[in-house]
């Protein structure tokens, strides 16, 4: 089949799914949220078929077979590299064969940091710590997700799951011993399950998108260079290694309210990652720990590791992180929060602000949540007009011609990479998450949310030097 067939075959899949979906009254997609790799046609001509299969498979849902949309569940070979309860780690795994862009996620989940903090994870959340109830497989949901109106640009990737169960924010290297009563083997499992994955094509790979949400995110700034120096020493130095940090931009500063640091919720970051780094036996990147002398706990912290770093990381984060506002002793549920808690809350989100102006590639949104890439709404949500999708498929435009390096071209003319809210309250983006009232489940504005957390109208507009009625405007209509 020529490259004339190919294009024709290509316009009439589509095409043909534009008229049918317009008949049936349904929303339409462009062909560009239908991305093919076509790399694969030069002498592989059965694998760019494949991908037309897949195409015509998506396109036409009601008239072929259903795609296995289902990642399987894979145990390490290596049975030395465990979970904390020494249970076999492992992967789940959907190939795509016609594609040669392959996406693994961590996922996230906390950490313990101490025999009692551990032993009570153990206790509560022990599926973060063994693999003996995992279940044979998992449906990708965001990014992850096998359905093109869910994830326009990844949907045909190769997807890989990595189960959290070292508690160690992936960055772990010490086996279960008679001494040691857990395993932490976060950074180990990571290197072993690429190296199953190169026999299973990542040999072959164009693109690796190493993703994380939380303790996730924080585990590819830590794992992202060392995944591709592995992947150089195993001579595959043409993988180009990207990162995709998702909530897992923690700052180190001080506490709302300072607490001991007796469990893993109260204890302030810092304290617990300088306990975390010596009880895991953490490895952090050669750059990072480099620059700050071996004090290795400073490399767990986004804006002081992400500089150091080779490859390139696009960097996902909420101005007012759920789980920031909690280690900080912020809670916003219950009682109205003081006027101490609102300053603090505000200068939460200037400060992310700060530390997130440098970054070349990044989208943070103005809202209280956490963890974004794996939602089902992860395309709802906009910056400045842009959605997180449309950000992502820019970044990974801009990076189509520089290989590992971490340096990207100018942006495209609408096509923006550094995307930020200016706008200073929690959810004063009218995208953001959809908010609930906790007991009774219904639906709140933003108004109505700022309000019952205590939000004191009249006197936020005297500060702002502005009439309260356009203050609420601005809320309203998140400017």
């Amino acid at each position: 089949m020529g490259p004339h067939m190919i294009r024709v075959l290509l316009v009439l899949l589509v095409l043909g799914s534009v008229e049918g979906r317009r008949a049936r009254g349904q929303r339409t997609q462009t062909p560009e949220s239908f991305p093919l790799d076509f790399t694969a046609v030069e002498g592989n001509m059965e694998s760019f078929m494949t991908q037309v299969k897949n195409l015509a498979q998506s396109l036409y849902p009601c008239s072929t077979q259903k795609l296995d949309q289902e990642m399987k569940l894979q145990f390490l070979r290596n049975s030395s590299v465990t979970c904390n309860d020494g249970s076999p780690a492992g992967y789940y795994i959907k190939e795509s064969r016609g594609s040669r862009r392959w996406l693994m996620f961590l996922e996230g989940g906390w950490y313990c940091f101490s025999k009692h903090t551990c032993d009570s994870r153990y206790e509560t959340m022990r599926r973060l710590m063994s693999s003996s109830k995992w279940p044979p497989t998992r449906t990708g949901t965001g990014i992850l997700s096998s359905q093109p109106e869910e994830n326009p640009h990844w949907w045909n990737a190769n997807t890989v799951f990595v189960p959290y169960c070292s508690s160690d924010v992936w960055s772990g290297s010490t086996a279960k011993t008679d001494q040691n009563d857990y395993a932490f083997m976060g950074s180990q499992i990571i290197q072993e399950v690429i190296k199953e994955l190169v026999t299973k094509g990542l040999d072959g790979a164009k693109v690796l998108l190493l993703a994380g949400s939380s303790a996730g995110g924080t585990g590819v700034l830590l794992n992202v260079d060392r995944v591709s120096e592995l992947l150089e020493d195993l001579g595959l130095g043409s993988v180009q290694v990207r990162g995709l940090a998702d909530s897992g931009w923690f700052l180190d500063h001080k506490q709302y309210r300072l607490t001991d640091c007796i469990d893993t919720i109260s204890c302030a970051p810092t304290e617990a990652i300088k306990r975390g780094v010596r009880y895991w036996n953490s490895v952090v990147p050669e750059r990072c720990s480099h620059v700050y002398n071996g004090e290795d706990w400073n490399c767990f912290f986004g804006y002081k590791v992400q500089p150091t770093l080779k490859r390139p990381v696009f960097v996902v984060q909420w101005l007012f992180d759920e789980a920031q506002l909690m280690v900080d002793n912020v809670h916003l549920t219950g009682q109205p929060v003081q006027e101490g808690q609102w300053r603090y809350i505000q200068n939460l989100g200037s400060e992310l602000r700060n530390t997130l102006k440098n970054v070349p590639a990044m989208f943070a949104p103005a809202c209280l949540s956490h963890e974004i890439i794996t939602r089902s709404y992860w395309m709802d949500i906009h910056v400045k007009g842009t959605s997180l999708p449309r950000a992502l498929q820019c970044w990974d435009r801009s990076l189509r011609h520089h290989g590992n390096s971490s340096s990207i071209q100018a942006p495209l003319r609408g096509c923006p990479l550094h995307l930020i809210d200016s706008c200073p309250w929690p959810h004063c983006n009218p995208t953001c998450p959809t908010i609930r009232e906790q007991l009774t489940g219904q639906e709140m504005s933003v108004i109505q949310f700022l309000t019952h957390l205590g939000f004191d109208v009249q006197r936020m507009a005297q500060q702002q030097g502005m009439e309260p009625h356009k203050l609420l405007g601005m809320l309203s209509n998140g400017t």
